[in-house]
């Protein structure tokens, strides 16, 4: 993402002000151990990069992820590679799978080739419930008609969501809703990544509100108070919870426990928590 430097500085500074006003536990009651997957409620990271969108194309290993979803207790992740061909995040994809295939979820990422064209890949790894849904990035690539239609309509044809960072763009994200009802489309930010502007991020929800192919991520929601809002207006099973990580600022494994602990210290009912964190995942796709 272009506005990268400054995204990750924002990150570390909002994780080390979450961990100032939450209550430190007695070092006798704090876990030595790693959380692993929860005996509660499933909990599903649907937002996890392999390879991510800031300035150093930064990648994580399927151990990395792993062994952060142990420490603070996440159940599965979604996966997915951004900045690089579609040939090559199914590959990164596919091998962080075969390495644990019951913790990791694959998307495809779809970005337009000069030489070819890449619906027949995208195609290939949706036949079969190999990769259980779509990632569509507008920061590499346009969302005009003649690019992402193809793959909505294709995503749609298998019965898979797309999950699409459309960067703020209300009228594209519009005009998608409106003209592929059959497919699933998971606005991701809420809208925009970080965004302060709460006028845009009542546009997203009432996007959802009007059309009900179209949930909510939210990854990289800053005002908090817009999730509760959103489950009065659409309801708790059309969001998801996200980390949009990993992410080493402080660290990986504070990084996704701060993005734990934003959901859960909501002003919500446990069951909507619940689904949030985990249950709308699940239905989404067929857990």
């Amino acid at each position: 993402m272009r506005d990268n430097l400054t995204r990750r500085q924002f990150l570390g500074t909002a994780a080390a002000a979450s961990a100032a006003l939450t209550e430190i536990p007695a070092a006798s009651e704090q876990a030595e151990t790693p959380a692993g997957p929860t005996s509660g409620p499933r909990i599903v990271d649907s937002h996890v990069h392999l390879r991510h969108g800031n300035a150093a194309r930064t990648e994580y290993s399927p151990e990395t992820i792993v062994e952060t979803m142990d420490q603070v207790g996440i159940d599965q992740s979604v996966v997915f590679a951004i900045c690089t061909t579609t040939g090559h995040s199914i590959e990164m994809a596919e091998a962080a799978v075969k390495k644990y295939p019951d913790r990791l979820i694959p998307y495809v990422y779809a970005l337009p080739h000069y030489q070819r064209p890449v619906i027949k890949e995208i195609e290939g790894v949706l036949s079969g419930g190999r990769f259980r849904g779509v990632k569509i990035h507008a920061g590499e690539c346009t969302l005009a008609e003649y690019v992402v239609d193809p793959v909505l309509d294709t995503a749609g044809k298998h019965g898979v969501p797309c999950l699409i960072d459309c960067l703020g763009n209300y009228p594209v994200a519009r005009r998608m809703a409106q003209s592929f009802p059959k497919t699933k489309l998971i606005v991701a930010h809420m809208g925009r990544f970080l965004s302060k502007d709460k006028e845009l991020l009542d546009q997203f929800i009432g996007l959802a509100e009007e059309f009900s192919n179209v949930l909510l991520d939210l990854s990289g929601v800053v005002i908090v108070e817009k999730i509760e809002e959103a489950v009065q207006r659409i309801g708790s099973a059309r969001l998801l919870w996200g980390t949009d990580g990993p992410d080493k600022q402080p660290d990986t494994v504070t990084y996704a426990r701060n993005e734990l602990e934003k959901i859960r210290r909501l002003s919500l009912s446990e069951q909507d928590k619940a689904n949030i964190l985990g249950r709308t995942a699940c239905n989404l796709l067929g857990l």
